[in-house]
C-alpha cells in the first residue's frame, strides 16, 4: 500500500498530461462505453480491456494503469508520460516497477475534471487476495459521486468534510470555500487527503486527524459534508465501511453534532445508508438525534434494498459453506436491528424555526444536482409562507418547467388512477405522487393561467376555494408550479 508520505507537487505536470489525453470523468466514461462512470464495475475489467481498450493509445494506458489496476509493460508507459514525468510519479510513490512491468501504487479517480488519488478499489488484485486492510482509504465509489453531485455549491467562508477519506469532497469544496477542513480518524486517510491537496496545488485545505468534530471544536461552518462508515455489519472489519451493528455509530454522532457546528444559513449534507423499520419514519429518528434543535431535514431516498438482498450483497466466503455462514451472520444482525430494508439516502440539514421535515424519492443523480436541491428547499419554504395563499388567489401561476406525467391504475380496479409527475430533464428524477385535484390543476396549466380563472372553473364544478388553494400550494411545494 502507498504510504502517502512523499511530496507529490512535482507530479503536477503528469496530472496535466492525464487531463490532456482525456482522463476525466467524461472521457473515461465514454471510452469504457458507460452511460455514467457510476456504472463502472471492477469485475468487468476483462470486458473493458477486450472490448473497449483496443486502441492502445495514451488514454487506454491511463485507464488500465490508474483505474483497472493493471500491470503494464514499461514500454506502454512511454506513450503516456515522458521520462521526467515518470520519474516524478515514482518519487511521489504513485508508480512502481518490477520485472519489466509498471503499475500504479494507488488509483486516480476522475470526478468531473478533478483527479483524486486513493487506495485501489480492489487491493486483492495487487496483494494476492490478502483482503482489505482495516485502514484502507476508501476509493471514490457510488456514494462519493452522489454526494459530490448533490452538494450545494454556494460560496462559504468555511467548509468541513467529516470522515474525509481521500478528501474528494474537501477538494471539491475548496473551489467555493475560503477555507476547508477535512477530518478523519484514520491517519492514512488524513495523509491521503493532504497528498491530494498538494497534488492539486490547493493552499486552502487542511487535513486533520481526530474523532469527528474534536479537531474543530468551537468552530462553525457554512457547509458540512460527510460520507461516513454506515454499513450495519456483524463484525467491524473495514474502517471506512462498517458503522457498528446498527450502522449508526458514526452517523448518529455526526447529526447530533450539527447544532454546535453548522453556521446560520449553512447546509449540512450526508450521503449514507439507514436501516428502515416498519412504522418508524426515518425523519423521526434524525429528529431524535438532533435533540430538539430547530432544523429543517430533507431526506432524499435514492435506493432501497431488502434486508435479504443486503445480506447477500455483503456476505463473502472462500467456499460455499463459508459464504452461507456469512449470509447467515449478516441476515441475523439485520434481524436483531429490526431492519426490514436498508435505504441509501442523501440527508440535508439547515436551520429553520419552526423545524420541518420532508421526504422525497429520486433516481440517483447522474450529473450536478445542487441547484435542483436548492430549488426544492426554496419550494418547501415558499409553500410554508403564510402569505402564499393570498398571492396565489390574486395572481397568476405556471408550471415550473416541462412536466412528465404518468398515470397508472391497477388492472380491473375501479379506483381512480394514481398519478405521478416529475420535472423533465432534471439531474434528480423526483417522482411526486399527485392527488386527483393536483393532477387536474396541473393539466390546466399547460399555459400560465390566472388563479381567479381556475377558482371560477372549480366553483362551477362544485369545488370550494380552500381546496383549490391547498392543491396549488402542494404543487408549489413539489416544485411543479410557481406563482408569477
Amino acid at each position: 500500500m502507498i504510504r502517502f508520505a512523499a511530496d507529490p507537487a512535482a507530479a503536477a505536470p503528469a496530472m496535466a498530461r492525464l487531463a490532456a489525453v482525456g482522463y476525466s470523468e467524461e472521457g473515461v466514461r465514454d471510452r469504457l462505453g458507460l452511460e455514467d462512470l457510476d456504472d463502472f464495475q471492477m469485475k468487468a475489467r476483462p470486458i473493458y480491456r477486450a472490448e473497449r481498450l483496443g486502441a492502445r493509445d495514451a488514454l487506454d494506458t491511463a485507464i488500465g494503469l490508474f483505474l483497472l489496476e493493471a500491470a503494464l509493460p514499461e514500454a506502454d508507459l512511454d506513450r503516456l508520460f515522458e521520462a521526467g514525468d515518470q520519474a516524478a510519479l515514482e518519487r511521489a510513490g504513485l508508480l512502481t516497477r518490477a520485472g519489466g512491468t509498471v503499475r500504479a501504487a494507488a488509483s486516480l479517480y476522475p470526478v468531473g475534471r478533478t483527479l483524486v488519488c486513493s487506495d485501489h478499489a480492489w487491493p486483492e488484485l495487487i496483494d494476492g487476495g490478502a483482503g482489505v486492510p482495516y485502514d484502507q482509504v476508501m476509493y471514490v465509489g457510488t456514494d462519493s459521486r452522489w454526494l459530490a453531485r448533490a452538494t450545494l455549491r454556494r460560496p462559504v467562508a468555511d467548509a468541513l468534510d467529516l470522515c474525509c477519506g481521500s478528501g474528494v469532497q474537501a477538494l471539491l469544496a475548496a473551489a467555493h470555500a475560503d477555507r476547508v477542513s477535512a477530518v478523519d480518524l484514520n491517519p492514512r486517510a488524513v495523509r491521503c487527503t493532504a497528498f491530494n491537496a498538494r497534488l492539486s496545488g490547493l493552499a486552502n485545505l487542511e487535513a486533520l486527524q481526530g474523532d469527528l468534530y474534536a479537531p474543530v471544536a468551537g468552530r462553525r461552518f457554512g457547509l458540512i459534508t460527510a460520507n461516513p462508515p454506515f454499513v450495519p455489519a456483524p463484525a467491524q472489519e473495514v474502517g471506512y465501511r462498517d458503522g457498528g451493528p446498527s450502522g449508526e455509530e458514526v452517523q448518529r454522532r455526526i447529526v447530533a453534532g450539527l447544532p454546535g457546528h453548522l453556521a446560520p444559513g449553512g447546509t449540512a449534507q450526508i450521503v449514507t445508508e439507514l436501516g428502515e423499520r416498519d412504522g418508524e419514519p426515518l425523519e423521526l429518528r434524525l429528529r431524535h438525534w438532533l435533540d430538539g434543535a430547530p432544523m429543517a431535514i430533507h431526506v432524499l431516498c435514492l435506493r432501497s434494498h431488502s434486508a435479504q438482498a443486503y445480506a447477500l450483497g455483503h456476505a463473502d466466503g472462500a467456499d460455499q459453506g463459508a459464504l452461507l455462514d456469512s449470509v447467515g451472520r449478516w441476515a441475523a444482525n439485520l434481524r436483531e436491528q429490526g431492519y426490514r430494508r436498508v435505504v441509501s439516502v442523501l440527508l440535508a440539514f439547515q436551520w429553520d424555526d419552526p423545524a420541518w421535515s420532508r421526504v422525497d424519492r429520486a433516481q440517483p443523480p447522474r450529473r450536478d444536482a445542487g441547484a435542483e436541491l436548492e430549488a426544492m428547499w426554496q419550494a418547501e419554504r415558499l409553500a410554508r409562507d403564510p402569505g402564499l395563499a393570498g398571492r396565489l388567489r390574486t395572481g397568476r401561476i405556471a408550471r415550473t418547467g416541462p412536466v412528465a406525467l404518468l398515470d397508472t391504475s391497477a388492472l380491473g380496479a375501479p379506483a381512480a388512477p394514481t398519478a405521478q409527475a416529475r420535472l423533465a430533464g432534471q439531474a434528480l428524477a423526483v417522482d411526486h405522487p399527485l392527488a386527483p385535484m393536483e393532477r387536474d390543476l396541473l393539466g390546466c396549466l399547460e399555459q400560465p393561467a390566472a388563479t381567479a380563472d381556475l377558482l371560477g372553473a372549480a366553483a362551477r364544478a362544485g369545488v370550494d376555494e380552500p381546496a383549490v388553494l391547498a392543491a396549488l400550494t402542494e404543487l408549489v411545494r413539489k416544485g411543479l408550479v410557481r406563482p408569477l
